[in-house]
Order: C-alpha cells, then sequence, then structure tokens
C-alpha cells in the first residue's frame, strides 16, 4: 500500500458536466478513490465547469448520481469552477505582476499554419490583454518528475513545453490555469489521473513552480481505448455508465486496473470496494499508457439503440 500519513492525503477527481461518465470517467474515478482510500485520506468531486459553451444543463447532478451509485461517495462540498472566477482572476494579477505573462493575438490556424507549435510571436509585443488570450512565459519548463506509478518521467513534446495559454481569447480560462488553481486551493497533494494528462504535467509544474507552491504527487494510468490512440471520451461517443449495472461496471474497472481476482469474489459494491482498498497498490497497476477495450464501450461502433 502506498502509505502516507493519515491526515495529510488530500486527492481529487474532476469530472466535465459536458456529458454523462463512461467506463473510461469511472477507471480515473475509482483509482483515485482507492488511492485516497487506501491512504486514510480525502477524496474530493470538482466539477470541471469553466468551459461554459459545452456544458449540459443538469449533467454536474447525473454525474454526482452515477458516483453515488457505484459508491463513491467524496468528502466535502463539490467545488464548481464556474464559482470560482474571480479566485482565477487573481492568480493572473499576480502573475501579470511577476511579469510572467503576456498577451498574444495569434489564432490556432496560424499557430497550425506555423508548424503547430508556438513560438512565441507574441512575447515582446507588449499587446493588450482585452481580446486577446494571455500566456505563461515559459523559460525554463520543467521537463521531469517522478510518477508514482511510471517513475522517473521526462516529457520533450513540444506543445507541453510551449507558452502555456492561461485565458482564452474569448476571456474562459484554460484547463491548464484552473486545474492548478483549484488543486492549490484545496489543498490537494495526490492526483490519480489518465496518461493522456501525461504530457500535460509539464506545464502543470512549471505554473506551480512559478507560484511558488508545492506540486501534488502524480499518478498516470493507462487509458482505456477501443483503438491504439482512440480513448474513451465523450468527443468519441463512450458508452454512458448504467447505474443499474454498477456492480458490473466496477468489477469490469478492477479487472483492467490490474485487481481481476479482487472483482470476481465480492456480490455487493461495499464489499468489492472494501475488498479493493485492502489490496489497492500501484505495482498490480499496468504500466501502459492505453488498454484496448470492447468497441462496444462506444456507441461510435454501433448503431444507435431504439
Amino acid at each position: 500500500m502506498n502509505h502516507c500519513s493519515k491526515s495529510s492525503y488530500t486527492g481529487r477527481f474532476a469530472p466535465s458536466p459536458t456529458g454523462p461518465l463512461h467506463f473510461g470517467s469511472l477507471i480515473a474515478g475509482l483509482a483515485s478513490f482507492l488511492d485516497a482510500r487506501a491512504n486514510q485520506g480525502r477524496w474530493l468531486v470538482r466539477m470541471e465547469d469553466i468551459d461554459r459553451p459545452r456544458c449540459i444543463e443538469g449533467m454536474d447532478v447525473s454525474i454526482l448520481d452515477c458516483l453515488a451509485a457505484h459508491g463513491l461517495t467524496w468528502d466535502g462540498d463539490v467545488r464548481y469552477q464556474s464559482a470560482q472566477l474571480s479566485d482565477y482572476d487573481e492568480v493572473l494579477q499576480t502573475l501579470s505582476a511577476q511579469k510572467a505573462l503576456y498577451a498574444c493575438q495569434c489564432t490556432r490556424k496560424q499557430i497550425k499554419a506555423s508548424g503547430g507549435v508556438y513560438p512565441g510571436t507574441c512575447r515582446e509585443l507588449n499587446l493588450p490583454p482585452e481580446g486577446n488570450a494571455l500566456r505563461l512565459k515559459c523559460d525554463q519548463p520543467v521537463t521531469t518528475f517522478t510518477d508514482q506509478l511510471l517513475g522517473p518521467v521526462e516529457i520533450n513534446d513540444p506543445h507541453a513545453l510551449e507558452d502555456t495559454v492561461l485565458r482564452r481569447r474569448d476571456g474562459l480560462h484554460s484547463y491548464n490555469l484552473v486545474v492548478v488553481v483549484d488543486d492549490i486551493a484545496q489543498g490537494v497533494n495526490h492526483i490519480v489521473r489518465g496518461s493522456d494528462l501525461l504530457t500535460t504535467t509539464a506545464a502543470h509544474l512549471t505554473l506551480y513552480r512559478q507560484l511558488g507552491a508545492q506540486p501534488p504527487l502524480y499518478a498516470h494510468i493507462p487509458v482505456a481505448a477501443t483503438s491504439s490512440g482512440r480513448k474513451l471520451s465523450k468527443q468519441n461517443h463512450a458508452r454512458p455508465l448504467d447505474n443499474n449495472r454498477a456492480l458490473q461496471n466496477l468489477q469490469h474497472a478492477l479487472s483492467f486496473l490490474g485487481f481481476s481476482d479482487i472483482a470476481e469474489n465480492h456480490s455487493t459494491i461495499s464489499a468489492l470496494l472494501s475488498a479493493a482498498i485492502a489490496a489497492w497498490q500501484y505495482n498490480k497497476i499496468p504500466k501502459r499508457h492505453e488498454i484496448i477495450v470492447d468497441g462496444a464501450e462506444s456507441t461510435y461502433h454501433n448503431a444507435p439503440e431504439s
């Protein structure tokens, strides 16, 4: 077991209310939950609803109901990013005072046309922040860290090391800003998440360093994919979880994570989760970026159900 002192561990699961939870979400949520509970830690749930145009009315309630149906009970209140805008603006002001921010007028299309990686075009132009994106100057990005599951990681993806957008041109705060600000605000110090976010960790660690904040420990688990490079996601029409099959869903997710011996032997959700918490250890989880699952997990591969 990955022991730390009883009061010190705070983990979290942060779904976006842009669609229902699916098998990929359950794997990430379950792994995060089990790691927190195995370390007698707190497990928080946060709604990543910062991208308001993509959020679906009532989906947050659906997600919370789904977690509860699967026995994944959280501690404290659910934090909604849409209610924390002043926190994000305050951090942008701090970074601006540190001369670590600059305004950028480049569009995605322009960046794509110049090779796909942002070359720092607007760094010295002193553009006004209004109507432009705000980027963090990443002069010395953090490129290495020790992952709790994968061991030493070195990130050399140029996209992850470019000057990070912290506020978009449309005025919305970016994921890379809000995730760090939220985790600092909530005292999150252990993050278990999908390996699709592995390279993004460089941008997050760079921002932690700029803010003088202690970064969390990260563990990146395999993502579920229906074919190589095609992870289960809302965009890929992943099949929503059926709350009436919660026990089977959890058994399936535990098998995916390397705990098939636990998955088969319990007939109630509470017994299954108790056994999984007791057995939880990183060295049983496959050290892989993705694991291929049945194509039926994505409705993209199937005719719509009548």
